[in-house]
């Protein structure tokens, strides 16, 4: 079986912000990846997906079990059943993603996403998974091009990173594909903090980077090839084709533009 026919493991990374959180109270549960949409809560959804996906095998939830685990029954039975597997979540998302790394064959392959991506396709991932294994890189992240998605969804407030030759969107997918990989983790949890500060994370990639990035010409290839170099493992990126694939649920706003989307799919099954 080739590299990029092979079955990846799922980890879904469900830690939050805490019993404070704005959207937590909004929606009246005890953590983030418990919030409902459309009758179901996030992490369900995300599980289903990735169930429903060829291109996955095992499924990993790290996240806190007293505010998650014991309060989400059918999460709990699919666990104690064994057709998830969990692990306690770590102080950030980073560590969260290296101790779960740490627990999977270093050969085998790895799609992480979060509990909050609750418009995730079996579609998406497919796409994902077999663009990214066919990139030849150890480690790949998903974007959106930033004008498919704000022209979907012109109400969203999404985080931008603006290069030379255009601008992106996250979409919170990662596939690790190599042992070498693994070393993304790490380096990972230097910059996680700063996530929402491009600047400062084209800082870690060296001052010409900074030159570059500051007058407009820093391109992704250029950016991807100096964090290659920092990490010692080839990063590369997948373009996704639906801008839902960068729209995650991190605040009250999110929650209810993801809820009129798929209330409205629910209404009209045809509908993208």
């Amino acid at each position: 079986m080739t590299q990029a026919k092979k079955q990846f493991t799922a980890v879904v990374l469900a830690g939050d912000r805490g019993p404070q959180d704005s959207l937590v109270l909004a929606a009246g549960v005890s953590s983030k990846a418990l919030v409902p949409i459309a009758g179901r809560s996030m992490i369900l959804r995300v599980l289903d997906t990735l169930a429903a996906s060829p291109a996955i095998g095992a499924r990993i939830v790290c996240g806190s079990s007293p505010r998650l685990l014991q309060q989400e029954p059918e999460l709990a039975q699919l666990v104690s059943e064994g057709v998830v597997r969990w692990l306690e979540n770590e102080s950030s998302p980073s560590m969260s993603a290296r101790a779960c790394l740490e627990t999977i064959p270093a050969d085998q392959p790895v799609l992480l996403t979060t509990a909050d991506h609750a418009l995730l396709s079996p579609q998406m991932v497919e796409d994902f998974c077999a663009r990214a294994g066919g990139t030849g890189c150890d480690v790949v992240a998903a974007l959106a091009p930033a004008e498919l998605v704000m022209k979907a969804f012109p109400e969203g407030r999404r985080t931008i990173t603006r290069l030379r030759g255009g601008s992106y969107c996250g979409c919170n997918l990662f596939a690790f594909l190599t042992p070498r990989g693994r070393r993304a983790a790490p380096f990972w949890h230097r910059i996680e903090e700063q996530r929402k500060h491009p600047l400062r994370i084209v800082r870690t990639l060296g001052m010409s980077s900074v030159v570059l990035y500051l007058l407009g010409r820093l391109t992704l290839e250029q950016g991807l090839e100096r964090l290659s170099t920092a990490m010692d493992a080839r990063a590369g990126a997948v373009w996704m084709t639906e801008a839902e694939a960068a729209v995650d649920v991190d605040k009250v706003a999110d929650w209810r533009l993801v809820g009129k989307i798929l209330a409205a799919r629910q209404r009209s099954p045809s509908a993208p």
